[in-house]
């Protein structure tokens, strides 16, 4: 029996998966922090680990760890998504730390943090469930307890897009005993720009059901969802209400009229007490204290997150943070995943011992 010829990968540019010279392990996490949240979503969550080729050649070495967070929407198993001629999240980090003159080796975790409502925002919601509590008091043990890492805020960064550089930017905030550095692609930021011209396409949609989410929710689960060309910018506006301006009882607020579109000022204070411009200054020894900070936004972004990632490195110029890379490109929202190696590199550098 003659022995097939070896695969020429360079002949089908990421049509199909490839070996990964580091490996990839599945695991299931039983949260007791996510049982009994308020929308019933699964308190058992997957979770994947990538270590680099180094980790198994060195028994003994210890490593740095980026945890990576989704977008709004988005699932762990969405990361293995593949787009035309382009590698999976995966394969690119794979890539990275396979290539000669790689950044240090470093373990990336990939977090999975949806809900029925698309999103938790990574923070803790009555209305949703206590996603920040979970990520950083049962995932990043979990890690800790199962892969050799480097066990300090100086060697564990956080990275994501959009919602997932917005949790990539509040969550050292509030636990630089965790997170040393942070990598935000186009995440929300300055919400001036970022949501309010949304609260009007979402108050003219809600005419369609006599401007009642219920009536929305009812419909959004008897059809196909997203079906419909309103339906991203419902969900979202309803999912991130439920995370920023819920009161203890669950009840969520908007922060405008379902009406007209105007502002309810003490529901949009809510929110943007969580916008990370806003917070940088209420926070500012625990982003002294960050290791290393990336920013970027495609200068086309529906949401002008660029102008976020701008505001933000302007604010944490103001607290005197000036080590901070933040880069402008020319792309919209989507399509920039080419962008995630980057910010993974310049953590890695930084993140990696001396």
């Amino acid at each position: 029996m003659t022995t097939p010829p070896p695969i020429d990968w360079n002949a089908y540019p990421y049509a199909y998966p490839r070996p990964l010279a580091g490996r990839l392990e599945r695991h299931t996490i039983r949260s007791r922090q996510l049982a009994g949240n308020p929308l019933g979503d699964p308190a058992e969550r997957p979770l994947e680990v990538y270590v680099p080729p180094a980790y198994g050649a060195d028994h003994d070495r210890r490593f740095p760890a980026i945890y990576v967070l989704q977008g709004y929407t988005g699932t762990l198993a969405m990361w293995h998504n593949r787009s035309p001629f382009r590698p999976t999240f995966p394969e690119a980090t794979d890539a990275l730390f396979a290539a000669e003159g790689a950044p240090p080796p470093c373990i990336v975790v990939l977090v999975d943090a949806w809900t029925a409502y698309g999103g938790s925002q990574f923070v803790d919601s009555p209305a949703i469930g206590p996603y920040h509590s979970y990520l950083c008091e049962e995932v990043v043990p979990f890690v800790d307890a199962r892969y050799r890492t480097l066990a300090a805020p100086a060697h564990r960064g956080v990275s994501g897009k959009s919602s997932g550089g917005f949790g990539a930017m509040i969550t050292p905030m509030l636990r630089p005993d965790l997170f040393g550095a942070l990598a935000s692609h186009a995440g929300d930021a300055l919400y001036e720009l970022a949501y309010v011209g949304t609260f009007g396409k979402t108050v003219r949609a809600l005419r369609a059901y006599d401007g009642s989410y219920e009536r929305f929710w009812e419909d959004f689960r008897s059809r196909p969802p997203m079906s419909n060309a309103t339906d991203a910018d419902l969900v979202i506006t309803y999912g991130v209400a439920a995370a920023f301006s819920a009161d203890d009882d669950g009840t969520v607020h908007l922060p405008f009229d379902l009406r007209t579109g105007r502002l309810v000022d003490d529901v949009w204070a809510r929110w943007l007490a969580w916008d990370p411009v806003r917070m940088v200054a209420s926070y500012a020894d625990a982003m002294r204290s960050q290791v290393a900070i990336y920013l970027d936004g495609g200068t086309r972004d529906e949401w002008y997150l660029e102008l976020g990632a701008l505001a933000m490195r302007d604010a944490l110029a103001e607290i005197g943070v000036t080590d901070v890379r933040c880069e402008t490109f020319d792309a919209a929202h989507g399509g920039i995943d080419h962008r995630y190696p980057i910010g993974l590199a310049y953590l890695a550098e930084r993140l990696s011992p001396a």
